[in-house]
């Protein structure tokens, strides 16, 4: 009977190659960070006379660039604009990043990660500087729903493959 040290070697060693080097797929946030940030508060201090209900108008894009074979930056970008009929209340323009590392990844499920994952990881974080910035304007904090990254990483690939389905049948029929 093997005891637990034996099965721990064993586990270990179907996770290196022959020469030794680590083959284990292994994906991670190395660091985060605010990449670029900006507060306007453009119509104070008028503002705070106001008492129209503001309408919040928020965008969000995600992007992801290498920095090398095994890191990738990956920028969650949030603008948030709150205005009423007499002008804009406040302006946030957020691109909160983090460092990921991806080693021994297939290429679709590395994809997943840097668009679907690391954004779910690094959104509450970039949630909670928004909600300071909006609290230090003098407005309530602006708590920003959750969002389904995963959800949306889903309805992208159907849409992109839906997109390329109707550009490949776009031919008349019989043509060549």
């Amino acid at each position: 009977m093997a005891d637990e040290g034996d099965i721990l070697t064993d586990l270990n060693m179907d996770a290196t190659a022959g020469n030794g080097a680590d083959t284990r797929p292994t994906a991670g946030i190395i660091t985060q960070y605010i990449k670029d940030f900006s507060v306007e508060n453009p119509n104070a201090p008028a503002v705070y006379q106001w008492q129209e209900q503001p309408q919040v108008d928020l965008q969000f894009n995600i992007g992801a660039e290498a920095v090398n074979d095994e890191v990738t930056e990956v920028e969650l970008k949030i603008n948030v604009e709150a205005k009423v009929e007499s002008g804009a209340l406040y302006i946030v323009e957020l691109v909160y990043a983090g460092l990921v590392g991806l080693r021994n990844l297939p290429d679709e499920q590395a994809h997943m990660f840097l668009y679907a994952e690391a954004p779910r990881i690094l959104f509450p974080f970039a949630r909670r500087v928004i909600s300071d910035a909006t609290r230090d304007l003098g407005f309530q904090p602006l708590m920003l729903d959750p969002i389904d990254f995963n959800g949306l990483y889903m309805q992208r690939l159907q849409e992109k493959a839906a997109e390329e389905g109707t550009s490949q049948g776009d031919a008349p029929a019989g043509s060549a």
